[in-house]
């Protein structure tokens, strides 16, 4: 239940120590209540006069309600800083995305990056919201109480402390089983996630070639496979509860058996025992509220293993090595033998990559599937970095990857589906310019073709969009996008990882007729499997498995009667 990462977040220690001590005086307050209610019994039972019981109903009507109040007391002090660190995480979390770029979300999905994000940050916060507190409570109550029955009657203190431990031992096996089985369902809901998003972002294309409804099956079983883990999941948390459970209430059972034998035998005083008797559930109560929380807080802890496992992802040093850059007509990129390996990977994904760009060009990277057109463009865009060998410079300045801040300032980057935040629309516009005057992003916006779909809006540029917000299609995300590079001019290096793959013909086509103006007094990376861009660029790159194959003008590679003609011929004229 505990990830030992837990106690590194900042400021854990501090709030543990300050919790700890609200803990340790509930559990004080624990047992002058059970003290406090026994006295008054034992006097009624006595049949002693009624003042001799309004002393002990006030202590035990102070120390009830301190109890109850250092309960509130602590998740408000805890709240706060769970809520700071969750929101911290987060914000962590979208950094380190930023930073590491579009392969770690190839890598991981992009609807478990989403779930991670959103519900994943929500089921931590619920996590340290319960798992803290429920620790300290089970480190410190059971053992004051244990102390106290020791004063009071050593044979049943070595009962209940000899009990503990097989009830702990029997938490453990149900816990891991538990564990495996939260593991499990935790992966298929990401699986569900990723299938999830997937299907959606390629629906338009289904419907096209009739397999919706095939697709639609796949997403039942994915949820199918889920509602099966969780009901799995459910089945050892209730087992686990109902025989915890049992054994606690057995083990209080057997302490009161014993107790009532001794009263008879005039062994144990009417007080201490009931004192003893009142105390044995409070006793067990820290671990069955812990066993209880533990299966609720299963995702919680999947969840922050996750984001830190995101966030503890090594980055790439070296970053300020290239001076400071104004791309422009002189300037010039070289890789020379460049290759790539994946750290999961033996085979190099791109091998022996050389290429040499100078100014303002269009080129266009083509392809089949899994050719390394999309790998090339994160290559170029600093989100991976290359093996040891081969060279790569910017205007003769050697580097040891392209993840240099001052390179990454010069360009924009535009992939399939555009990352649109829950803002505005004017403010997704100017994602890179933060100080755009309205009348600047208005003008981008009408360059990029949004102005009809602007008027139709009931707040124009001020309609909010994204997560929660009002959708946008595939087509004018894109839009959106090309907005954004309307309006940073001082950004001359534009990537694009096909940026139309997902667009229907017709949207393709009217989107192309705003895309093409910007590519002017640009240099241009537009990678595509569809090649009637291709007539659109200066120079052509032709990728097949990690390697770069051919590489000239379009009217250079058709004459050479190689690799792109071929490729053409395979495509054909449908430029799929």
């Amino acid at each position: 239940m505990i990830d030992k990462r837990l106690f590194d977040l900042p400021g854990m220690k501090k709030y543990a120590g300050i919790l700890g001590v609200l803990v340790f005086i509930q559990a004080i307050a624990i047992i002058v209540q059970a003290r406090a209610l026994s006295i008054a019994i034992v006097n009624l039972w006595n049949l002693q006069s009624f003042n001799t019981v309004i002393v002990p109903a006030i202590v035990f009507t102070v120390a009830f309600l301190a109890r109850h109040l250092l309960t509130v007391t602590e998740n408000r002090v805890l709240f706060p800083f769970v809520a700071k660190t969750s929101g911290d995480m987060r914000e962590d979390l979208m950094a380190k995305i930023f930073r590491l770029g579009p392969a770690e979300i190839d890598k991981r999905g992009t609807g478990n990056i989403v779930t991670m994000a959103l519900e994943g940050i929500d089921q931590v916060q619920t996590y340290l919201m319960l798992v803290i507190i429920k620790i300290l409570d089970m480190s410190i109550t059971p053992w004051l109480i244990l102390l106290y029955v020791l004063f009071l009657r050593w044979e049943q203190a070595i009962f209940l402390f000899a009990i503990f431990p097989v009830i702990i031992l029997f938490m453990i096996i149900l816990g891991l089983a538990a564990q495996s089985k939260a593991d499990r369902q935790y992966e298929g809901y990401q699986r569900l996630s990723n299938h999830f998003v997937d299907t959606l972002r390629g629906l338009p294309t289904l419907k096209q070639l009739g397999l919706s409804k095939r697709y639609a099956d796949n997403v039942y079983e994915v949820s199918e496979s889920y509602r099966k883990e969780t009901m799995s999941t459910l089945k050892i948390a209730l087992t686990s509860t109902f025989a915890l459970d049992f054994f606690t209430t057995l083990s209080i059972a057997v302490v009161a058996v014993f107790l009532g034998f001794d009263l008879m035998d005039g062994k144990v005083m009417l007080l201490p025992a009931l004192t003893i008797l009142v105390l044995a559930p409070e006793y067990f109560l820290p671990i069955r509220n812990f066993a209880n929380d533990y299966h609720a807080t299963l995702n919680g802890k999947n969840a922050m293993s996750a984001v830190l496992a995101v966030l503890h992802e090594p980055e790439m040093t070296e970053r300020e090595v290239l001076p400071d850059l104004k791309w422009n007509n002189d300037s010039t990129l070289k890789l020379d033998h460049v290759s790539l390996t994946y750290p999961d990977t033996k085979q190099p994904t791109l091998k022996d990559i050389s290429i040499d760009i100078k100014g303002m060009q269009k080129i266009g990277i083509i392809g089949a599937s899994g050719s390394g057109k999309s790998t090339l463009i994160n290559l170029i865009g600093g989100f991976l970095s290359p093996d040891d060998k081969g060279r790569i410079s910017i205007d003769g300045q050697s580097l040891p990857h392209l993840n240099q801040a001052n390179w990454q300032k010069n360009f924009l980057y535009i992939p399939q589906n555009p990352y649109l935040f829950h803002a505005t629309l004017a403010d997704n516009i100017s994602f890179y310019v933060s100080n755009a005057t309205e009348s600047e992003i208005k003008n981008a916006a009408d360059k990029a073709g949004l102005s009809n779909w602007i008027k139709t809006l009931p707040d124009g540029l001020n309609t909010m969009i994204g997560e929660g917000a009002r959708t946008v299609s595939g087509g004018q995300a894109q839009r959106i996008a090309l907005a954004r590079a309307f309006l940073d001019p001082s950004r001359k290096v534009l990537l694009f990882d096909e940026p139309t793959a997902h667009l229907d013909i017709e949207t393709e086509a009217s989107l192309k007729n705003d895309i093409l103006p910007v590519f002017n007094d640009h240099l241009v990376f537009f990678a595509t499997h569809r090649l009637h861009w291709i007539g659109d660029m200066d120079y052509v790159l032709v990728m097949d498995h990690g390697r770069l194959v051919e590489q000239g003008t379009p009217d250079e590679l058709a004459q050479r009667n190689g690799d792109y003609v071929k490729l053409r011929s395979e495509m054909g004229a449908a430029d799929l």
